[in-house]
């Protein structure tokens, strides 16, 4: 070894520069030595034709597709004309009806005045003749005055008029009908208010949602009929031999939907006019089902938002904080109660849909005093009733129910 690392031992000649294969700094994968070696083998003349066969056919499928996209590019414009024309003409009928009832107005308060006005004419003919007759009667007393004699013949004209005109009782009622023209500002003011109401509404119903309401985990005393859309509370719905459900309320009178709401917006309303006291919200899944405490109540947690009507009172709930609703202002308690949740900002708000007034508002920017970190939804939500046990039990006002909107 020693003699082979003497210096000078190493020395390079012509051949020892010779360039060689290219060596892989690392091996190959098989696949990949597989895919080198078939693309160097040429291919044969028929391979070539059924190749280019193949190449014409994917290019004459990629300009079919296109066409296709383009075509339903064009179809997608001529549809929202189509649809924007069909708008329009609803809106126009909506226009030529409130036209029509202006113009309908107005012609009658111009008719009104023009009665009063030829009644005060008839009145004001009167007056003026009489008025006439006293000036003349005036002219021949003053005459008479100025004739020395004194003497007024028996026939004179001063004896026919009365010194005295008392205005007709029924002047007093020859005026415009200022009442029935109040009751028309206001019959007006409450259409427009439920006119907008229901254009809001119908913003609303647009994304409205199918709500159904889970017969398996729903508390065993909640009978639920009409496809899942009726509530209401019942000793005969508890069945003794039905096997509890692990995620069945058994304590408190709560019902969720089936479906859960994981994206977009989406609006539902419950009717709650026969039932004293309730409470209407979403809650995450995850909502306790055992026991009474407050995890298994609506609004009592950081997983759940609910308004609730209890004792006469409307409060809105969430993780066991309660305001009075904003916009109640002392009004009778709601008929109905309609739910909109908008799942990525975070924001649940509740109105009493008769009349699209809001009644209370869950998000971050705008309701500081609740939790803000819990107003970015972070599980799948689900609509939730619940019935309320007054101090004197349940009464016969039990009862809730779920509009289908979609029709």
């Amino acid at each position: 070894m020693e003699e082979k690392l003497q210096p000078g031992s190493f020395v390079l000649g012509p051949q020892d520069l010779t360039v060689g294969p290219a060596v892989q700094p690392y091996p190959r994968s098989p696949k990949l030595l597989r895919k080198t070696a078939h693309s160097s083998i040429p291919l044969t003349q028929e391979q070539l034709s059924k190749h280019l066969e193949q190449l014409k056919a994917e290019e004459a499928r990629t300009e079919a597709h296109l066409q296709s996209l383009k075509k339903r590019r064009s179809n997608l414009s001529k549809s929202v004309e189509v649809m924007k024309q069909k708008v329009k003409e609803r809106f126009d009928v909506m226009r030529a009806a409130l036209q029509r009832d202006e113009r309908a107005v107005r012609d009658s308060l111009e008719l009104d005045r023009r009665e009063t006005t030829a009644k005060l004419n008839q009145v004001l003919k009167d007056w003026q003749q009489h008025l006439s007759a006293v000036q003349r009667s005036i002219r021949c007393t003053g005459n008479a005055l100025a004739q020395k004699s004194g003497v007024v013949n028996s026939t004179d004209p001063i004896e026919e008029v009365s010194c005295h005109k008392k205005p007709d009782a029924a002047e007093a009622s020859i005026r415009l009908n200022e009442e029935r023209f109040q009751n028309l500002l206001r019959k007006l003011q409450q259409i427009s208010r439920d006119l907008q109401a229901q254009l809001k509404r119908k913003t609303f119903l647009l994304d409205s949602s199918n709500v159904v309401i889970d017969r398996e985990t729903s508390h065993t005393q909640i009978a639920i009929t009409g496809e899942g859309r009726s509530l209401c509370i019942s000793s005969e719905a508890c069945d003794p031999q039905r096997q509890l459900h692990p995620l069945q309320f058994d304590q408190v009178y709560c019902a969720l939907a089936t479906s859960a709401i994981t994206t977009g917006q989406h609006y539902w309303e419950v009717d709650v006019r026969c039932c004293s006291a309730w409470a209407v919200g979403v809650t995450y899944g995850s909502l306790h089902r055992k026991g009474q405490d407050k995890s298994a109540k609506l609004g009592r947690n950081r997983m759940s938002w609910c308004v609730e009507l209890r004792d006469g009172r409307l409060s809105a709930w969430h993780n066991d904080r309660h305001v009075a609703p904003t916009g109640i202002r002392g009004r009778d308690q709601p008929a109905t109660v309609g739910v909109h949740v908008n799942y990525e900002k975070g924001r649940v708000v509740f109105y009493d849909a008769d009349g699209m007034e809001l009644l209370q508002e869950f998000s971050a920017a705008l309701t500081p005093v609740f939790d803000r970190m819990h107003h970015q939804f972070v599980d799948p939500l689900y609509p939730a009733v619940r019935f309320l046990r007054p101090q004197d039990g349940f009464a016969r006002s039990s009862h809730m129910e779920i509009p289908d909107l979609q029709n």
